[in-house]
């Protein structure tokens, strides 16, 4: 499933990395199936049991002190913590988790840590402080608070998920996720096949360990050493699922949480794609309306065909790909296309970039334009190579939800109803469904309610048209945890603090610094 990772612009200019990687989607990663499997229940019980009390055997991770270095970055420091591999089995060996600090600036009353995600799975947090959090939040907040940000386990800087090399990862995101036939979508299913066999190969060590309830643990002992007796707390897309996860967890131990761009962990893996499937078609109907509107807008200049115009040119380029005058080579398929479309859906302010790839792409025969922003998703460098974000997010989400469908014949039968939630995307958001079904590690997780009771206000962020954490998920969630306040955000892109609206900053920073939470049903434009 998506839920967002593609470096983006906000409405004020400043390049974001705030995520909420395809749960479904070709090359990110679906959560799963439906059936649970032996032993899930089992797992389950015993990782929420720990949290009541810290058994002895956790102690040192507790109590260990975090020296803190320069990390060649001004203003921030770096540091690394252990945490244990298995929570269930702490003497089974150790993990290194990165962190990164900026410490409040001043003036006034420090408030303590606050830690922040921007999502993915598997985006690198502590690239986001420093890049954006740590720099761009609000003065007024980082005054008073040290931003703080931990890799999750298995992330970027915390012993990444190692999968395919830079050359098989770009064969991997051109496979054609819409076959046509049994030989195209065998070549799908090897691909997937292919895929899972490469982390398993090269990460048979963490696969079993990348859960959400496990980096929600590793959290709190970021808290504990950092001395904060409260977890203060800002998530974006799957974030949000992390701190909510926290907040179910250690619900004594919720300071000011803000899950921004809410995902639903009540939904299995199936429904959850064909939500996000139907929220992109939102996302990508506003885009339509405005861009029907441009003298630029190369897809018509009426809202009802710029999709059947789009989607007709994706047909186009599964029988012909467009050169892109990449040194390696690739050519623009329908799969790199749909990529670079969807990245550009996250914010608005990119949908300009997108009008001038779409027509170099249609009209000029050149598609560097919709190569570069599904790179930008994909985190592919000019050299080849690729951040782990694509197997962070594989492995997270296979850990934390049964597969989406079994067999291929299952996506089949499916397809009416995905086309139906979005005649643009649905066919390809629903083959990519499918790749957990061959992950080499059985999930742990399971769709569940989180309610959190006895914890402290949390505030709970939903933007109308967000593509890839529909509104209605931000609603799910809220009415989920006994403590929570909606905040709406009636407008585009993927989540809302820290993107344009004085409305959506000034109530989140209240609720920050002075913990004051949203009026109940308060709505943003």
């Amino acid at each position: 499933m998506y839920t967002r990772r593609s470096p983006h612009r906000s409405r004020t200019g400043v390049t974001l990395a705030s995520l909420a990687l395809l749960l479904a989607a070709v090359p990110a990663c679906s959560s799963g199936s439906g059936a649970s499997y032996p032993g899930t229940a089992a797992v389950r019980a015993e990782l929420a049991a720990l949290p009541k009390a810290t058994p002895s055997a956790l102690t040192p991770y507790y109590t260990q002190k975090l020296h803190w270095r320069s990390c060649g970055v001004p203003g921030f420091e770096c540091g690394t913590l252990r945490a244990p591999l298995d929570y269930a089995r702490p003497d089974a060996g150790d993990l290194r988790l990165a962190v990164s600090r900026r410490k409040a600036t001043g003036p006034g009353k420090r408030l303590g840590s606050l830690l922040v995600n921007p999502g993915g799975p598997g985006g690198s947090a502590v690239g986001y402080v420093q890049a954006f959090a740590g720099i761009g939040y609000p003065a007024e907040v980082r005054a008073r608070y040290d931003m703080v940000a931990v890799d999750p386990r298995g992330v970027a800087r915390s012993e990444p998920v190692e999968c395919l090399d830079g050359r098989r990862m770009d064969a991997y995101t051109q496979t054609d996720s819409t076959p046509d036939d049994r030989r195209e979508t065998d070549e799908l299913v090897d691909g997937y096949k292919q895929f899972a066999e490469s982390c398993g190969a090269h990460s048979a060590r963490l696969l079993r360990h990348v859960s959400t309830v496990e980096a929600a643990r590793d959290m709190d002992i970021v808290r504990a050493v950092l001395g904060d007796a409260r977890l203060t707390y800002v998530g974006a897309s799957y974030g949000t699922f992390l701190g909510a996860t926290y907040a179910g967890l250690f619900p004594d131990r919720v300071g000011r949480l803000v899950l921004d761009g809410a995902l639903d962990p009540s939904l299995p893996a199936r429904r959850l794609n064909l939500e996000q499937t139907a929220g992109f078609e939102t996302a990508f109907k506003s885009f339509a309306k405005d861009c029907a509107r441009r003298p630029d807008c190369p897809l018509g200049r009426k809202e009802a065909e710029v999709g059947t115009r789009l989607k007709a040119f994706f047909t186009r380029l599964d029988a012909h790909p467009v050169p892109t005058g990449d040194a390696a080579g690739r050519r623009l398929g329908e799969a790199l296309a749909t990529t670079g479309v969807i990245a550009a859906m996250y914010d608005e302010s990119m949908w300009e970039q997108l009008r001038e790839a779409l027509t170099s792409a249609m009209k000029e025969k050149d598609g560097a334009g919709l190569l570069a922003l599904s790179d930008s998703y994909y985190e592919r460098d000019g050299d080849g190579d690729y951040s782990n974000l694509m197997s962070a997010n594989a492995a997270v989400n296979c850990l934390d939800l049964p597969a989406a469908f079994a067999t291929p014949d299952e996506v089949e039968k499916a397809l009416p109803s995905f086309e139906k939630a979005s005649p643009v995307f649905g066919e390809g958001l629903a083959w990519a469904s499918l790749n957990c079904t061959y992950w080499p590690v059985r999930p742990t997780g399971e769709p569940h309610r989180i309610e959190a009771k006895g914890a402290a206000p949390i505030v709970v962020v939903g933007t109308t048209r967000d593509p890839a954490t529909p509104y209605r998920w931000a609603q799910s969630l809220a009415r989920q945890l006994t403590s929570a306040r909606l905040l709406t955000y009636v407008g585009d892109g993927h989540t809302a603090y820290g993107r344009g609206s004085a409305c959506i900053d000034s109530t989140i920073n209240a609720y920050l610094l002075r913990g004051t939470p949203p009026a109940p049903k308060k709505r943003c434009s």
